[in-house]
């Protein structure tokens, strides 16, 4: 069994202290592909702070009125974060709002506890087919661990 708490959640913000090291990032590492085809690492970061945006004004607000998790679709909400890194926003300001939103989820999240471990559904589906843990949205912090990490390896290989 997945153990969910508050680890969970200083574990998400943890995260942080590294984007922060991107400060220092050329802004040609920065503006370009991790690979042909893919994402920007100003691409990834605003794809990261898009996610967590849409927790905090469509998922917390859902899961407060009892209603379960809706995600989107993933190619094009995903589309939508890297228009805005490509809009011109400079490093150190997307950077700055990554981190912003981040901290505003945590502090959600550590002053509403029962907000993020209330078992809802995701798309319909009480638990993760992978795990058979039931969803919440500290469970889903817990994905977002992984994907964080994920995106952070894929970052470092071009740094």
């Amino acid at each position: 069994m997945i153990s969910l708490g508050k680890e969970t959640i200083h574990r998400y913000k943890d995260f942080i202290e590294w984007t922060d090291t991107l400060h220092e990032l050329d802004d040609n590492i920065w503006l370009a592909p991790i690979a042909e085809g893919k994402a920007t690492v100003a691409e990834i970061v605003s794809h990261l702070m898009n996610w967590d945006n849409y927790l905090i004004n469509t998922i917390i607000p859902a899961i407060k009125n009892g209603e379960g998790m809706i995600f989107p679709n993933f190619d094009s909400f995903n589309q939508q974060a890297y228009e805005y890194a490509r809009s011109g926003i400079p490093k150190n300001r997307l950077l700055g709002e990554f981190k912003q939103t981040r901290l505003q989820l945590i502090e959600i999240m550590l002053t509403e506890p029962d907000v993020a471990s209330k078992n809802v559904t995701a798309n319909g589906v009480e638990n993760c087919p992978h795990t058979g843990t039931p969803y919440s949205l500290l469970y889903i912090i817990h994905e977002f661990i992984e994907h964080d990490i994920h995106h952070k390896n894929q970052i470092l290989s071009v740094i």
